[in-house]
């Protein structure tokens, strides 16, 4: 499983897979790194302005329903696996995009990622996969996962997200995507659909001060239309089979969209990038193979040449 989705990454972006769901989860005494460079920000993670500890970690944890206990040990493991991650992260974007982002650096550092690493139906923490080299999914529960960073830091940044942005995430999932937006937009939106999922993240946000991401239990085929304004970053996060017309309405002149688009459970899957100019007219261009779970609800009941006319 874990040459698979090595292979995977190389070509791009490794989405959520329910056949995941049976991957072997790391020991502690496996989470240690080895030797690594030294991080490539300074800035420690801090919910709520406190610094990242065990005891932290374990409050925010447990006021998020999901309690744990690590010792101090387990705990530091995690911690010093994170600057081999992060200079991963950087290496992968000047790869794919010439450079890194420092604002997309800087929201990946300032996140405890060990803080979603959760399988929600068995309620079992998987915190000490976090930060795992090579980067691949982690099971979620209820067919969902949590994405590889790499490809989560690449599709931030092929968005281009600024501090004055508001952003919408089709499925939520570990919620992850949507806290990395959130430490760069002023306004973070996300739907999920599966409804024991979506309830479950739903808690995960306040306990780390996370004030300025909204989400709900919907179908994200639809948007969310009642946010008036629209977005200008939307990032969907599971295979459609088009991209929904309602997306291309919801995003403002000059907003950026990325989605993958293919057929359910299938290799050939690709990135799509959207822009949308000040005129109104939709931009779009092929981007890189990915794979990931599929977009369900309306989008497996309305096939391509029902749905309004869309640029995909």
């Amino acid at each position: 499983m874990r040459t698979q989705s090595h292979r995977l990454s190389r070509r791009g972006l490794i989405g959520s897979a329910a056949a995941l769901a049976a991957a072997p989860s790391l020991s502690f005494a496996d989470s240690a790194a080895p030797a690594a460079a030294a991080p490539l920000l300074t800035t420690p993670a801090t919910p709520n302005g406190q610094p990242w500890t065990r005891d932290a970690f374990q409050t925010a944890m447990a006021a998020s329903g999901r309690p744990v206990t690590l010792t101090d040990d387990q705990f530091n493991a995690i911690q010093a696996r994170k600057p081999a991650a992060m200079k991963a992260i950087a290496d992968y974007l000047k790869m794919r995009l010439g450079a890194a982002d420092p604002l997309v650096l800087a929201a990946f550092q300032a996140l405890p990622r060990e803080y979603y690493h959760y399988i929600y139906p068995e309620h079992r923490s998987t915190c000490g996969d976090a930060y795992d080299q090579p980067p691949k999914p982690w099971a979620l529960g209820y067919g969902s996962a949590l994405s590889d960073y790499l490809g989560q830091a690449y599709m931030t940044q092929v968005c281009k997200p600024g501090p004055n942005d508001v952003s919408l995430e089709i499925g939520t999932g570990s919620g992850f995507q949507s806290s990395l937006l959130s430490r760069i937009v002023k306004a973070a939106y996300s739907i999920e659909i599966i409804e024991p999922l979506g309830n479950a993240v739903h808690k995960i946000f306040t306990p780390l001060g996370y004030d300025n991401i909204t989400t709900r239990v919907g179908d994200g085929y639809y948007g969310w239309p009642e946010q008036k304004d629209g977005f200008d970053i939307i990032i969907v996060t599971c295979a459609a089979q088009y991209a929904p017309p309602a997306l291309f309405a919801q995003l403002k002149p000059g907003g950026r969209m990325i989605i993958p688009i293919g057929q359910p459970f299938k290799q050939g899957q690709v990135f799509y990038v959207y822009s949308k100019d000040e005129s109104g007219k939709i931009h779009s261009r092929r981007d890189m193979g990915c794979f990931f779970i599929p977009m369900t609800g309306t989008m497996m009941k309305i096939p391509a040449n029902e749905a309004k006319a869309s640029p995909s």
